[in-house]
């Protein structure tokens, strides 16, 4: 074992912040939801809630395509909505499919959720309009740079060289 191996990596990281700012911010919207006594809905959710509530039932499979999804990450979010009181499968046009509807509960609040996305849409514009390099552009230089080379691609090209790797 090298000392290079016995360091941890994970004290250092630019993956890291990203995930704690998008976790900061979901928990502040997690207290609109709170104050709001909105209980027990996840921010993680509400695109899906918002999104059934615009245009009907619809199967795990044109949930996931509507939100760029795939169908196994719906399926496990479609069952802890359901869990939770959000929403509740219906039988399909056929006895093999089924549908993902709103519960009641969920339709109570639906308006309010799309006023809630909309808000958060808006402040979002507002910081971005407060920093120098808006966090849209850098989505899409993010996007643009693993166009040209895949983080797939990124990551096995360093684990090729990587002893530890091998093993």
């Amino acid at each position: 074992m090298t000392d290079e191996w016995l360091a941890d990596p994970t004290e250092e990281s630019a993956w890291r912040p990203w995930r704690l700012l998008q976790a900061a911010m979901d928990a502040e919207i997690a207290r609109v939801y709170a104050d709001a006594r909105i209980d027990g809905l996840k921010p993680s959710w509400v695109m899906e809630l918002i999104r059934l509530g615009v245009h009907g039932p619809m199967t795990i499979t044109e949930l996931a395509v509507s939100v760029q999804r795939t169908h196994s990450a719906m399926s496990q979010k479609v069952a802890a909505m359901r869990a939770a009181g959000w929403v509740r499968t219906i039988a399909g046009p056929d006895a093999r499919s089924k549908r993902v509807d709103l519960t009641d509960r969920a339709r109570a609040v639906v308006g309010r959720l799309a006023a809630e996305w909309r808000a958060t849409e808006a402040a979002v514009a507002e910081i971005e309009a407060e920093i120098p390099y808006p966090l849209t552009r850098v989505v899409r230089d993010i996007e643009a740079a693993l166009e040209r080379k895949s983080l797939h691609t990124r990551i096995t090209e360093r684990l090729a060289g990587d002893p530890e790797w091998r093993r």
